[in-house]
């Protein structure tokens, strides 16, 4: 605030919280009960639109009913064979002389071979779910460091 006389600023006194709140008016139970529909309602929400671009995203799921499970597990396989195709790829660089950014041979050794194979074996086991054909990592496929 500016004041008339001397045009230097003055400040203002802080807002006291406690008086805001005071004077705001308090939500029914009904009123809570419904924003708390409406926020589990936009919940569930985003994740079925999560699951609905992983649907699109994840070869074989496009268009088709399906359950949150297959939809993890062969998302999860899919995930898996991607970093073994690139494992591939980096191997036959390797053999074929060709330089290979450090930072993606990393990215590779580091891959989660354990936790991907874990997920699917859980998957595997339970009832009604499927794991895809070939979810066993392929021979040599463990990161060099061993996990």
């Amino acid at each position: 605030m500016v004041t008339p006389t001397t045009g230097s600023k003055v400040p203002r006194p802080p807002a006291n919280p406690l008086s805001e709140e005071r004077d705001k008016p308090r939500l029914t139970d009904a009123e809570k009960k419904r924003n708390h529909i409406a926020s589990e309602q936009k919940r569930r929400q985003a994740i079925r639109l999560g699951f609905d671009r992983l649907s699109e995203i994840v070869p074989g799921y496009r268009g088709q009913a399906r359950s949150e499970g297959l939809v993890l597990n062969g998302t999860a396989e899919y995930i898996r064979k991607l970093a073994q195709e690139r494992r591939e790829l980096l191997e036959a660089c390797d053999a074929n002389g060709v330089a290979v950014d450090d930072e993606m041979r990393k990215a590779i050794d580091k891959f989660p071979w354990e936790w991907i194979d874990g997920l699917l074996m859980e998957k595997s086991g339970a009832e009604g779910s499927e794991v895809p054909e070939g979810s066993e990592p392929p021979e040599g496929s463990e990161p060099a460091d061993g996990g």
